[in-house]
């Protein structure tokens, strides 16, 4: 891929998991890389590898300042920037009764505010060029949530309504808007991204407690390849007209399908008494 026809991605929290298969996935592409971790220097291979296409960026997403001091380092690098991927975040696991005032504002700060202070910060710049695309990370539990991830979820929830809203608002301006929603990954998220409820409660451990074993059961053994993954996503930003979600893998999809199904079958029972409710 030549230099002028190459992307330049901007893609949050690359030292593990999805952010540095993709990461990796984008370089092998050609395409050139701000990767950006709050330690810069765990993605110090990939700038050894592709010193050419790749700079390594020190980022804390819950700071304002620290994304400014971000952006100016990446357009000195390389000018523009055609892809942001919000990927930076961690998940909790505990009933809402269970999990701290501190872990719920901290799983916000990070999953939900986070992405809307990149957002807001890299916008002024891809309406300057005319074009961008920004993927929101989110999760299959961000439309279909799951039993203990009240918090996680709900902030995913947020952050896809926040990408419906922009996606109509910044059309116009030639800006695309994907939310990114995977089923289990094999990636590190169970182990060291997932957040958890210091004190479980009993009277939990049949509804929060089951859906936790169940990823203890999985850990290593997750369904979804982070590296097909990555490339499938490289595919989709190259599309002409990319979605809006972009599902990734059987148990994501599958859960999608049930919870439309669900919603059309509560919609139906329950239309006659909602629409009563107008003036005559």
């Amino acid at each position: 891929m030549s230099t002028e026809n190459a992307k330049v991605w901007l893609i949050t929290g690359c030292s593990t998991g999805f952010g540095r298969a993709l990461a990796e996935a984008v370089l092998q592409h050609g395409d050139r890389l701000i990767a950006t971790a709050r330690k810069p220097e765990q993605l110090q291979d990939l700038v050894d590898r592709y010193s050419e296409t790749a700079r390594a960026i020190a980022l804390d997403v819950t700071s304002l300042e620290s994304i400014e001091a971000a952006l100016q380092q990446a357009q000195s690098a390389f000018g523009q920037i055609n892809v942001l991927v919000n990927n930076a975040g961690y998940g909790l696991i505990g009933a809402l009764e269970e999990v701290s005032e501190d872990q719920i504002r901290r799983n916000f700060e990070t999953n939900l505010f986070g992405a809307i202070n990149m957002i807001r910060a890299v916008l002024p710049i891809m309406r300057q060029q005319g074009q961008g695309h920004i993927l929101n990370m989110s999760a299959i539990a961000g439309f279909s949530n799951e039993l203990g991830f009240s918090i996680y979820g709900g902030a995913k929830f947020a952050l896809e309504g926040v990408s419906e809203a922009l996606q109509g608002e910044v059309a116009p301006l030639g800006i695309h808007v994907t939310i990114v929603e995977p089923g289990p990954f094999r990636t590190d998220f169970i182990g060291r991204s997932l957040d958890r409820a210091a004190t479980p409660m009993p009277e939990y451990e049949p509804t929060v407690g089951k859906f936790l074993n169940f990823l203890n059961t999985i850990e290593g053994k997750q369904p979804g390849d982070p590296v097909k993954a990555a490339n499938a996503i490289i595919q989709m930003v190259e599309a002409e007209n990319p979605p809006l979600r972009f599902v990734l893998g059987k148990y994501a999809y599958a859960k999608f399908r049930k919870k439309i199904e669900a919603l059309t079958q509560e919609l139906n029972t329950w239309e006659t008494l909602g629409m009563s409710t107008d003036f005559e």
